[in-house]
């Protein structure tokens, strides 16, 4: 079974090239300031995220960033899969779905009623991928975003 761990501020080093792997790969434009401004307070037990690592310590293999926030509707804490992240060289044996189920279980035991996510509409593989685990794409409702 893969190591997952709660990450901390000491996982900074080996967390900061998978997080830039990942935002080169999906083509999101960030710096390592921006990153670090976002991964640090995580990493210090900030309430508002959690992220953890996947794989051996000193050599690990990817990551999840859950971010929660309160939902009316969904009668309470809601997490929502910020980033989710595997090395290529790992990809396509189980191990993320196993490592989400995991943490999708561990959500639920600290009382997180809702999980949500968001992917590009193109990216198919990862649509199949995300519906296997049990999303669904919400009928009538869009994601809007704005920048401050």
């Amino acid at each position: 079974m893969t190591a997952i761990r709660l990450a901390t501020f000491d996982d900074l080093p080996q967390l900061t090239p998978l997080v830039a792997a990942f935002h080169q790969e999906e083509g999101i434009v960030s710096d390592p300031k921006q990153r670090d401004r976002a991964l640090i307070p995580l990493l210090e037990g900030s309430p508002h995220g959690a992220v953890y690592m996947i794989g051996p310590r000193n050599s690990p293999m990817g990551y999840v960033v859950f971010s929660f926030i309160w939902s009316v509707e969904f009668g309470g804490l809601e997490a929502m899969v910020d980033e989710v992240y595997l090395r290529h060289n790992v990809r396509g044996k189980g191990i993320g779905k196993s490592i989400l189920k995991r943490l999708f279980r561990t959500m639920a035991a600290h009382g997180v009623h809702s999980l949500s996510l968001e992917v590009h509409h193109k990216n198919a593989k990862a649509i199949q991928f995300y519906k296997a685990l049990g999303f669904r794409l919400r009928q009538n409702y869009s994601l809007m975003a704005m920048e401050m």
